[in-house]
This record gives structure tokens, sequence and C-alpha cells, in this order.
């Protein structure tokens, strides 16, 4: 094998988050790898796929790691807190998709798309710290900075808010469940569930959940801020924000309200939005929605003028809509992606 040949490994290839990542890494640059899919005890054995080709999920131990170039952790922040450290040890450049390593010294929240458009030439290289990981960020920072970046390079953009629906697919398998089973329920008219939610979120919409809730709302919501702060840099205006638990299984949709010093008009606000990871759609298509963006690898938007008098305006809503586990998985890969320039040589040979 050549030495650009990479040995990878998956945490969590069970999770939602791990089986998107696995089918996102067999079309990306580093789909000639080596595939190893690792988890917890009561996952071991489950036959899945990785890069195109079937494999089963190896039991997750202590020597799991030995000679890993790269690490993905995609499972739950308990089982990246214990075994993250092995990863290190063996040498692996990682991937945190889990959260779990926020805070740890030298880790860094990264989104490769956000930072090419921010970067500017006399910034310092942050990849070049001796960084023993890097988390990826947030998939709704992701969008959110990723647009207002676009904006501020064509455009006077001086505030940013957002109302953010978030699915139930963003907190795991059991969060699903508990909505379908809820929804199952109330038309049978029989007790709900409220493991996860302690509310009923079926054929509902709350800005905040039940105090015995295993799903944070608010935790989420002070994630995003700061991964949207981190990527900014302080480059891009405050972002003022709004969970709100939509009674939906996947994809994120947000409605975020722009403003700008100077007046634009929306051709000029949709041309700026225009490129890499962004579809901008027309008013005589179907809106974006949770359901249009399943299994699409971009953003998908809409520009509309807030006041509906004269061309040009200062206020503009922009409709958006991303498959959260996909976006998720593309911004992990691109971390990785960017930190593969740091190991040149992968160690299958």
């Amino acid at each position: 094998m050549t030495n650009n040949v990479y040995r990878i490994g998956i945490v969590g290839a069970s999770s939602l988050a791990g089986k998107e990542l696995s089918e996102e890494l067999a079309s990306s640059s580093l789909a000639a790898s080596d595939f190893v899919l690792l988890d917890v005890e009561d996952a071991a054995g489950q036959v899945t796929a990785a890069a195109d080709e079937v494999s089963f999920i190896q039991r997750l131990e202590s020597s799991s790691f030995d000679r890993m170039d790269f690490v993905f952790l995609a499972g739950g922040e308990a089982v990246t807190k214990r075994h993250w450290q092995d990863a290190r040890r063996a040498g692996a450049s990682i991937v945190d998709l889990s959260y779990a390593l926020e805070g740890e010294k030298d880790v860094l929240v990264r989104a490769p798309w956000v930072a090419e458009l921010l970067v500017e030439k006399t910034s310092p290289d942050l990849l070049n710290l001796n960084t023993p990981a890097v988390v990826s960020a947030h998939p709704v920072a992701v969008m959110l900075a990723l647009i207002a970046a676009r904006l501020r390079a064509k455009l006077a953009l001086t505030s940013v808010a957002a109302i953010v629906m978030e699915p139930a697919s963003e907190h795991g398998r059991a969060a699903m469940d508990e909505l379908h089973q809820q929804t199952v329920n109330l038309l049978s008219f029989q007790t709900l569930p409220q493991d996860q939610y302690d509310a009923q979120v079926s054929f509902n919409l709350l800005p905040e959940l039940g105090e015995a809730a295993k799903v944070k709302l608010e935790m989420t919501e002070q994630r995003i801020r700061r991964h949207y702060s981190g990527l900014s840099d302080g480059r891009l205006p405050t972002l003022a924000l709004q969970m709100v638990q939509a009674p939906v299984f996947h994809g994120y949709v947000l409605s975020m309200l722009v403003e700008f010093s100077e007046p634009s008009t929306m051709a000029e606000v949709e041309a700026a939005l225009a490129g890499d990871h962004v579809d901008v759609l027309s008013h005589e298509s179907d809106p974006p929605s949770n359901l249009s963006a399943a299994g699409q690898e971009d953003i998908m938007v809409r520009v509309r003028k807030d006041s509906g008098d004269g061309e040009k305006g200062t206020r503009f809503w922009i409709w958006l809509a991303a498959d959260n586990l996909k976006l998720a998985a593309l911004n992990a890969i691109a971390c990785a992606t960017e930190l593969r320039r740091l190991r040149p040589q992968g160690k299958v040979q």
C-alpha cells in the first residue's frame, strides 16, 4: 500500500452519527483507508458497512487504537472521556463528534469551511499547535457562521439572530424512539413516555423541556453559542439565538434574521450566499425543509426581505435547512482532512 493509505477508527460506529460518518467516508478523500469500527460491548458483533464494505463492529478496548492514524469519536460523551487518551497515546489524530473534549487543554473547535472564509493572511495557523484533538463544531454553529461569513465578505453585516428547530435525531436513537412512541400513544389515547424529554414533544413546539429531561436543550443552545463565537473569533456579529424542540425526527430548520448597515437588494444577498456548501433556492421553487434537506450535502437557503416596500432593505430573513447528521459527518471529515497535512504518511504500509 502507498504511504497515504490511513488506518481509521470510528468509535461509536453503531450510533446515528457513527453510521452517517461511515457512509460519508466512503465517498471522501479518505475512502481508500483501512477502517476499523469500534463500539461498546453491547454493540460489538453487529454487521454494518464501512467504505461500502460489509464489516463487523469490534469491541472497544484500550488496545483498539494501535497503529491508528485517525480516530473519530462518534459515541457518547462518557465513552469519549474514557478512551480518548488511549487514542492519543497511540499517536492518532483525533476528531471528536461527541463534544466531550471541549475545554481540554489545546483542543480546538473547528469548522474548516468557515475558517477558509474568515482566515486572515496575518493570522497564525492554529493547527501548528501541538493539539491532541479537535472538536467538530456543532452543525448549527457551522450553518450560522458559514452564512454570516459569506455575507460579511460582500456586505456590511451588523447583526445575526436565529430561531433553531431542533430534531430528535440530534440526541440519538433513544430520543427518536420516544418521539415515535409518543406519537403512537397519542393517536391511541395512551400514556406518553417521557424519559428523554420529560414533556410532550409529539405534535408540539417547546422552547424548553422538563426538569428531568435527558435531552438538555439549554446545553445545546449554550454549545452553539460557544462554537459560533469561537469560529467567528470576533470577526462576526454576536449571535442572538432561540432554540425550539420540534416534533420532527431528522433535519435542522433555522429562521435567521440578518441586518446590514447599508441597504441591499435580495439579489445581492443571494449572490453573497452562493458558493460551495450552500444551495440558494429561488422563490419559484419549494422552500427548504427538513424533508427536502434529508440526504443533501449542501445547506439549503431561501432569502426574503423583511419589508415588502422598495427594492432595497437592511433586514433580511434567511430560511435554512440541512441534514444534521450528514452536515456533522462532513464537517468532521473536513477536520480530519485539515489534520492530514500534519501526518503526510499513514501507518498502513
